[in-house]
C-alpha cells in the first residue's frame, strides 16, 4: 500500500542497502505486540506470504479469507491483508498472550518492521520508520538478517517485481470498463492467491515458490499486454 507522505517526517533521513547495519534489533522487546495493534488494512500480503501461511498453518488460501485474512481495495487491486479483531484491532494471529503464533512464517512485513520501503526508478531502498515501534532502546543489525529471509538479494528483487506489477495493474484499472475490472481483480486473485503452488516444505521452499512466481507473473504479463 503507497503512503503519501513526506519521509523526511518519518525516517531518520538516511536509506539502506542489504549491507548496512541499522537500528532495529529491540533488545528491550518483552512482548508488547504494539506493533501488531491497530494497523488497519496496511498488512498487505503478497505471494509468498501466502504461500508460506499455507504451509505453516497447514490453511488454503480459500479457508484463511474473512478468518485470518481479508481482501481489500489498494491502489485499484484487490489483495488480501491480515485481519485484526476486538477493540485494540490486534492481529487474529496474536496468542493470549500476545506473542505472535506464526512467527516462523509471518508475512513480510511484520519481518522487516520496523524498516519500511522506499520505491523509486524500478527498484527499492530500505528506510527506518522512527515513530513506529515504542522501543527505543534498539541495536544495530544487518538489513540482509533482519529480514530474516533466505537468499535476501533473490528476496528484494521478487518484492520489485511484484510491487512494480500490481503498480502497473492499478494504474490501468481506471481505464477499464467496471466488469472487465473485476474480471482483471479475480483473474490476479486466483492466479498468484487461491491456486496452489507445489512447494516442498525443505530447503527448496524458497527456489521452488519464484520459479513457479515467475512462471505466473510471465503469463500475467502477457494476458495484460
Amino acid at each position: 500500500m503507497l503512503r503519501n507522505v513526506d519521509i523526511a517526517e518519518i525516517s531518520d533521513g538516511k536509506l539502506y542497502g542489504l549491507q548496512d547495519m541499522v537500528r532495529t534489533d529491540c533488545r528491550d522487546c518483552t512482548g508488547c505486540s504494539e506493533c501488531c495493534r491497530g494497523m488497519g488494512s496496511s498488512i498487505l500480503l503478497d505471494p509468498l506470504d501466502i504461500a508460506r501461511l499455507t504451509l505453516g498453518t497447514g490453511k488454503p488460501f480459500e479457508a484463511m479469507v474473512d478468518q485470518e485474512t481479508e481482501l481489500v481495495l489498494s491502489d485499484g487491486v484487490i489483495l488480501p491483508s491480515l485481519k485484526l479483531s476486538g477493540a485494540e484491532e490486534a492481529c487474529v494471529f496474536l496468542n493470549a498472550e500476545g506473542r505472535c503464533s506464526i512467527h516462523p512464517y509471518r508475512p513480510g512485513i511484520c519481518r522487516i518492521f520496523p524498516l519500511g520501503r522506499l520505491y523509486e526508478n524500478g527498484s527499492f531502498r530500505y528506510f527506518l520508520q522512527i515513530h513506529e515501534c515504542v522501543k527505543k532502546d534498539r541495536s544495530k543489525t544487518k538489513v540482509r538478517q533482519w529480514i530474516d529471509t533466505p537468499d535476501p538479494v533473490r528476496y528484494d528483487e521478487y518484492i520489485c517485481s511484484w510491487h512494480y506489477f500490481v503498480k502497473g495493474i492499478g494504474e490501468k484499472m481506471p481505464s477499464l470498463p467496471e466488469k472487465e475490472q473485476s474480471i482483471a481483480a479475480m483473474y490476479i486473485l486466483k492466479l498468484f492467491y487461491s491456486k496452489p503452488y507445489d512447494l516442498p516444505a525443505d530447503g527448496n521452499f524458497y527456489p521452488a515458490f519464484y520459479r513457479q512466481f515467475y512462471e505466473r507473473l510471465e503469463e500475467a504479463r502477457e494476458t495484460f499486454s
